[in-house]
């Protein structure tokens, strides 16, 4: 009785949102006539979100046999797994799993030894390489959602270690510009609001990292009235930054004057122990990024005379000089695991983007080499034209005219 009324309550959100993802239900629509990915197989370790659920059912619309499991033990919506398995949709993990649950839940959506794999984080990715000693047959690549999982990919096609195509939806122009800026904004704010109930407007507000995550978090936070602050290793975005109206600063001087950090690199220890020894009483500490290594959690361990959980998703942390730090949802995804993450609106263009993508993959299968693709402009196209149309808009066309003066170099002054 308990599963099915998780499984309803599912159900209800995930229909709630499905009425925000009018791209992903007219790709679903379509899909359900055309079935091309009829007899194929995809794995994918995603966060378990409503979100989450629609491409699920899009997928398997589409023809194919598709196995699911969180691509982070706190981002999981445990009524949304019991949901995906009432309706059919083989869907593994709860809240909380430990290390090795995460791992056997990986494990288990790779028996199927599927063709694609769609991951955020790469960590499916890396444990089929480094752990599967057979290589899965016709296995074409994977679609990564997140900048983490790009960068680990990057990193292998520059070590000539990446033995597959790969295709970064993290890059492409209707998640990057949209997903990361205006969703990792609004959802880190309203997690960390969730988590804390504590007031923005007046705080000293620290971003760390000026990418389009980063970006979305500030500007969010100075529309709550905050004091923005960033610290970010490229001087340029540094640079635009400041010509966005923050303070571009460096980590040393951020740490003594911020009231909240907020973490968006992909980076490790980018909050490391010499900040956290300079930090005001009360601090709080939060991550946006993929993984929970970019706040250095050691030292706060290693450093705290006590540590106790104050509130949901809030850790106390009491330093030997009697100042205590908070750090908010273990240092994972504070958007994910405090909150409900995204906008289903938002979503609904990145995971078109990658329903779309790993039709492509399929589609291209025997002409890809061994490395990262962009997705392809049409498919950007496409998002965008269905995501316009539906709110009743519309966008200029251009005339053949102007088609042929941009492609040519003859006519000038």
């Amino acid at each position: 009785m308990e599963n099915l009324t998780l499984a309803e309550k599912g159900k209800k959100r995930v229909d709630f949102d499905r009425k925000e993802m009018p791209v992903l239900s007219q790709i679903k629509e379509e899909w359900a006539e055309e079935k091309p990915l009829e007899g194929k197989k995809v794995s994918c370790c995603l966060h378990i979100t409503t979100e989450t659920a629609v491409l699920m059912e899009t997928l398997i619309a589409g023809g194919a046999e598709v196995r699911l499991c969180p691509s982070n033990p706190l981002s999981t919506q445990d009524d949304v797994v019991a949901y995906l398995n009432d309706i059919g949709i083989t869907t593994y993990g709860k809240r909380g799993d430990s290390e090795e649950e995460f791992y056997q839940n990986i494990i288990k959506c790779l028996e199927i030894k599927p063709q694609v794999m769609i991951d955020d984080g790469c960590d499916m990715t890396t444990y089929y390489l480094n752990e599967i000693e057979e290589d899965f047959p016709g296995f074409i690549g994977v679609c990564e959602e997140t900048t983490t999982g790009i960068i680990r990919l990057r990193a292998m096609e520059n070590d000539g270690a990446l033995p597959f195509a790969a295709v970064d939806v993290n890059g492409s122009q209707i998640k990057h510009l949209f997903d990361n800026y205006y969703g990792t904004g609004q959802s880190t704010i309203t997690g960390l609001m969730a988590a804390t109930n504590r007031m923005i407007a007046g705080t000293d507000f620290v971003v760390v990292g000026y990418g389009f995550c980063g970006e979305g978090v500030a500007r969010d936070a100075a529309g709550l009235n905050a004091r923005v602050h960033v610290v970010d290793a490229e001087p340029v975005k540094s640079l635009r930054a400041c010509m966005d109206g923050f303070n571009a600063l460096d980590m040393d001087e951020a740490a003594e004057i911020g009231d909240i950090f907020v973490t968006a690199t992909g980076n490790k220890h980018v909050i490391d122990g010499e900040h956290l020894a300079k930090m005001k009483d009360g601090a709080i500490l939060a991550n946006s990024g993929h993984f929970n290594v970019e706040i250095n959690l050691d030292w706060l361990s290693d450093n705290a005379v006590t540590s106790e959980t104050v509130n949901e998703n809030v850790m106390k942390y009491e330093l030997e000089d009697g100042r205590e730090l908070y750090v908010l949802a273990e240092g994972r995804l504070v958007n994910l695991c405090a909150g409900q993450g995204h906008p289903a609106s938002v979503m609904d263009m990145s995971f078109a983007g990658q329903a779309l993508s790993a039709r492509w993959l399929f589609d291209n299968q025997g002409e890809l080499t061994n490395k990262v693709y962009q997705v392809p402009t049409e498919i950007d196209n496409e998002v965008a034209s269905i995501k316009l149309s539906s709110k009743g808009m519309k966008y200029q066309q251009l005339t053949e005219a102007q088609i042929d003066y941009l492609n040519s170099w003859e006519e000038g002054t």
